[in-house]
């Protein structure tokens, strides 16, 4: 009997040991956090108004690694000049007053959402226009603090940022937009901002934008010096290039169309005045309201883009299709009155004629001596003048083709429109040889 109230005292001990340690072990993960958290940010012991100290706790300056995440790019606005971007922004750096016990690997680190709590670097973005925190469902933010004093702090942020275009080769070029951050009030003896070692930037993958591509992006340090004093600077250079195929459709495709549309004109009947007035007339406007639409999504620049250059040269071929139906039809009047001219006078000469036989035929007494033209074949003097004659001429010239072949148009109206059939279309054609070589070359050349 003894030895089984021996066996169930062994029990009931070791029951209250491994509760004793299971409670243990849940005051390590839970309650020593907060003894942790009162230990070394509790009221008197840590002042976040004071900045960390340099490397090895030396007199130097703090130093902040950056690290950016980019989850979207949202609208890059060419007539305001700015792009949106949404991002998950971190910054990390080593205070040696957080510094904790972590219980031998247990607390791997403390998590905190009140930034206020802990100094922090008073970097901002140089270059931005609007900017927001996002808070739902809770506030986008964190602040980790290992137990060598390192300080992690990661907040999820959308920008609208300013970026300066060129848009001389509008829409075949290639646009750069920086992100800037630097230092408000901490001097570089103070405070500087590295880019975190290996990856500093990374991109969410299969990126899409609707009229960019993202070639690539580039880190880069931009300090900055003013009257107190020179500040740490990094920014993050981001390489798009323009999608063409969106305005090849949309804008040089239907221009084209409107040029050789306007040709039409050139194969109507010179005397079919309406409608060759309607479709000159039409394209022109056409062309016009083209060119203002393009011109109403971009800013009002200085400089002549490649777009202006394009629908600039095909207005003024909608505008000469008008213009020479013009010339056509004063050709036709100019024509028309020539012919009625040339036949006044055959009138009137007729009329001289028949009066001249009138008067011939009354005069009976009147006698005329004519003397034959027709050369006699035995005269010797003929002959010789015909031998000189034959001397003094040169031989007939090659007869010209394009000549020859206008001379099968009598009238200068149908010559023109002739012409204007082949002049327009070859003019237009060597237009787009030099066009797209000259763009495209200068675009090899910024590239």
């Amino acid at each position: 009997m003894g030895t089984g109230h021996y066996f169930w005292a062994l029990f009931y001990f070791a029951s209250l040991c491994s509760a004793s340690l299971a409670n243990n072990a849940k005051i390590n993960f839970r309650e020593k956090e907060k003894k942790v958290l009162d230990q070394i940010l509790g009221a008197g012991k840590y002042d976040a108004r004071i900045r960390p100290s340099g490397i090895n706790g030396t007199d130097g300056p703090a130093i902040v690694r950056i690290n950016l995440f980019v989850r979207s790019i949202m609208t890059i606005s060419d007539i305001k000049m700015e792009y949106s971007v949404q991002l998950t922004f971190r910054e990390q750096w080593t205070d040696e007053r957080l510094k904790f016990d972590d219980i031998q690997g247990r607390l791997k680190y403390l998590t905190l959402t009140e930034a206020n709590r802990v100094w922090m670097p008073d970097l901002f973005f140089s270059n931005e226009k609007e900017g927001h925190f996002h808070n739902i469902i809770m506030p986008n933010v964190y602040i980790r603090i290992f137990p060598n004093g390192s300080v992690l702090y990661s907040i999820r942020i959308s920008l609208t940022l300013a970026c300066p275009m060129n848009l001389k080769l509008y829409p075949l070029d290639r646009q750069i937009c920086s992100l800037r951050m630097a230092s408000y009030g901490w001097t570089t003896n103070d405070l500087v901002f590295l880019w975190k070692e290996g990856d500093p930037v990374q991109v969410v993958k299969n990126l899409h934008l609707p009229r960019f591509t993202l070639e690539k992006f580039l880190t880069d340090y931009c300090n900055s010096k003013t009257n107190t004093g020179e500040y740490s600077c990094l920014k993050v250079d981001l390489l798009f290039k323009r999608e063409f195929s969106y305005y090849l459709i949309q804008i040089y495709i239907p221009c084209c169309m409107l040029v050789i549309v306007s040709w039409v004109s050139f194969w109507l009947d010179q005397g079919a005045v309406p409608a060759r007035v309607s479709l000159g007339v039409t394209t022109l406007l056409t062309m016009a309201t083209q060119t203002s639409g393009i011109n109403a999504s971009l800013p009002p620049v200085s400089y002549t883009k490649a777009i202006d250059v394009w629908t600039g040269v095909c207005l003024t071929f909608v505008f000469g299709a008008l213009l020479e139906f013009a010339l056509v039809n004063y050709a036709s009047r100019s024509d028309m009155h020539k012919e009625n001219l040339k036949k006044k006078r055959r009138d009137l000469e007729q009329a001289s004629l028949d009066a001249a036989s009138d008067l011939l035929d009354t005069d009976s007494n009147a006698t005329f001596a004519m003397k034959p033209l027709v050369r006699h074949p035995g005269d010797p003097m003929a002959m010789e003048k015909l031998r000189q004659c034959e001397v003094h001429m040169q031989p007939p010239k090659r007869p010209n083709c394009c000549k020859t072949w206008l001379s099968k148009f009598p009238t200068r109206s149908k010559r023109i429109d002739v012409i204007s059939r082949i002049t327009f279309p070859l003019v237009f054609a060597l237009f787009n040889l030099v066009y797209w070589s000259t763009y495209l070359f200068r675009e090899e050349e910024d590239e």
